[in-house]
């Protein structure tokens, strides 16, 4: 047995060409810092229009102007020195960095304060005269009834200010969270299928997860939870404190609920959100199907949550990362000649951040600021799911792309509800063409993990959106969330979402604590959305063309986003698209169980 343990490289040892270009947002840290004075210098500029948006069209106009260049600038330098900290966190300069520009965007939110309690304070039928004697104002329109349907939900100028300084404080249990999860756990060494050492990472444990091996899966989920429970009485706390800052927000904006709070955002109605759940429920017994299957494919007395990642077929794909690149401009062809071409320059002109280092932020994720090309955080493996990890990120940057391409600042920014679609189109287009040109063993390996996108996307993020549900509502009874309900609420979940015949290991109640989006409230049932929506446009694609699905890219937010994506020609309003997709996921189970 080799003594020698596996480790990330660091930072300057991974090649510039796999690096992303930060130099396009700021050629330097030296260029941020001039912007930043710049930006603070801005802010008494438009304190000054407080209280004059009523002196006419044109004093508005200026003031308008002025604010997107404002929320521009501070963009930019968020972006920036966050993903800056993103490329090793446990570099100190890159944190204070960060600091900065968390303090910055808190700044620029106080400054534009007045903003929409102005707007209110003049109504509609001034802002229509406005837009009639500056025209140019009509861009505005859709912007404008925005804020108008929100005014239940608006404070005064000084409450929405007090409001905004305190979005520093808001982010600690978040910020705790990232910082432990990803600079301060260590998850110990195991022994891999070939009796190396290797040191268990964030980065890496959803991999070890798929080994072939019963005991590497075992060993890491052992090593990684363990860690959690030796700190689970703070990530209890952390987990509290976030929802309770969340219902917080919600009442002091007259919501009813941290639910409608993060609904209302978006204009969703909560039939959206009700019809979800109630759709994956009926299909539970589609789930326990699977996992039988599974546990009879695996040859296992039981499935144990340390094998819900299991490779059912022993296809080894070592997917480079350039083969990848070759894979996804095939198998995107179908979006047309124009969306290839943007594909091949993110592949080389520095969008994308590739290879793990030592310090790095964990997982995968694509942002950016208008004006400049997206950016994609990569912690890739040569692997299937390396694959689609990038196939699911270029979803996200494309659709940033071709939103900041075709709309003005004001609307390029798509709303998250509509986030997780683009994305999953790719993974979903990427499926199909893997299972048209793969044969034997390959093929198999490719539909079994379009089974399991089925279940870490729509069933395993609709339990993480009944678990937030259900958390967040005994905080709003006056109860304190410990680690024991948290745990009781989640293996309670688990249960009902994997059948009474899967062994819950101890260590899965305390998966909770590791999950990073539910420090951003409701924000997983929209994976879930995403993926139902993403089946439907895929089968659209391929019988009618890209053309719906492109305008729905190049939308942005220039209106609300069950009306854009009707227009794609799906209807989130009814139940239809969830249960569309759950009678695919039972029919390829259907498939799979011929394997049996």
């Amino acid at each position: 047995m080799s003594e020698a343990v596996r480790h990330a490289p660091q930072r300057e040892e991974i090649p510039a060409a796999y690096k992303w270009r930060l130099e396009d947002l700021f050629a330097s840290d030296q260029e941020w810092e001039e912007a930043a004075s710049e930006l603070t210098q801005l802010f008494p500029q438009l304190g000054a229009f407080a209280g004059k948006l009523a002196q006419g069209p044109e004093v508005f106009t200026q003031c308008l102007r002025l604010m997107e260049k404002v929320r521009l600038s501070a963009e930019r330098l968020y972006v920036y020195a966050l993903m800056q900290s993103d490329e090793d966190t446990r570099v100190g300069k890159n944190q204070a960095l960060k600091g900065r520009a968390t303090s910055l965007s808190a700044q620029t939110a106080a400054a534009l304060s007045f903003f929409e309690p102005e707007v209110l304070s003049l109504g509609r039928k001034k802002l229509e005269e406005y837009i009639q004697a500056k025209p140019e104002l009509g861009r505005y329109l859709h912007f404008f009834n925005e804020i108008l349907r929100l005014a239940p939900h608006t404070l005064s100028g000084r409450e929405e200010e007090i409001l905004a300084l305190s979005t520093e404080l808001a982010a600690i249990p978040g910020n705790v969270h990232s910082s432990l999860s990803n600079a301060d756990l260590k998850f110990g060494v195991i022994e891999d299928e070939n009796g190396q050492r290797v040191e268990v990472t964030a980065g890496n444990f959803i991999e070890l997860m798929h080994n072939s091996k019963r005991q590497v899966r075992k060993d890491a989920f052992a090593a990684l939870y363990r860690s959690y429970m030796d700190h689970k009485y703070a990530f209890a706390t952390l987990l509290d404190s976030s929802i309770r800052k969340d219902l917080f927000y919600s009442k002091l904006r007259k919501y009813a609920s941290t639910l409608e709070n993060a609904l209302y955002q978006d204009s969703i109605p909560p039939a959206v959100y009700d019809n979800l759940l109630a759709a994956v429920h009926e299909k539970m017994p589609a789930m326990y199907r699977y996992q039988e299957v599974r546990r009879k494919l695996l040859k296992l007395d039981r499935i144990h949550a340390y094998d819900f990642y299991a490779p059912l077929f022993t296809a080894k794909m070592n997917i480079s990362y350039r083969r990848a690149q070759e894979i996804l401009l095939e198998a995107l062809a179908p979006l047309g000649e124009a969306y290839l071409k943007v594909l091949r320059e993110a592949f080389s002109a520095g969008w994308i951040d590739v290879y793990e280092n030592q310090g790095k932020r964990s997982g995968a994720y694509a942002w950016g600021a208008f004006g400049t090309h997206p950016y994609v955080l990569l912690n890739y493996k040569e692997s299937l799911e390396g694959l689609y990890t990038l196939a699911h990120e270029l979803g996200h940057a494309m659709h940033s792309y071709l939103s900041s391409g075709n709309q003005p600042y004001i609307y390029a920014e798509y709303t998250i509800f509509l986030a997780e679609i683009a994305s999953t189109v790719n993974e979903v287009l990427l499926t199909r063409y893997l299972l048209r040109t793969l044969e034997g063993e390959e093929r198999l390996t490719v539909l079994n993990y379009y089974l399991e996108q089925f279940r870490t996307t729509l069933f395993r993020q609709t339990m993480f959106a009944e678990f937030e549900r259900e958390a967040h509502q005994l905080v709003a009874e006056g109860k304190t969330l410990t680690m024991e309900s948290l745990n009781k609420i989640y293996l309670e979940l688990n249960r009902a979402y994997y059948g009474p015949e899967v062994v819950l290991d101890e260590q899965l109640a305390f998966e909770w604590a590791r999950i990073p989006h539910f420090y951003t409230p409701f924000y997983v049932y929209k994976y879930a959305t995403g993926f139902s929506s993403a089946v439907a446009l895929a089968d659209i694609i391929e019988e009618e063309g890209a053309a719906g699905y492109l305008q729905f890219l190049k939308s942005g937010s220039s209106d609300y986003s069950l009306a854009i994506l009707k227009r794609a020609g799906v209807d989130l309003a009814v139940s239809g698209p969830f249960l569309h997709a759950l009678a695919d996921f039972e029919q390829t189970v259907d498939q799979l169980a011929q394997m049996e």
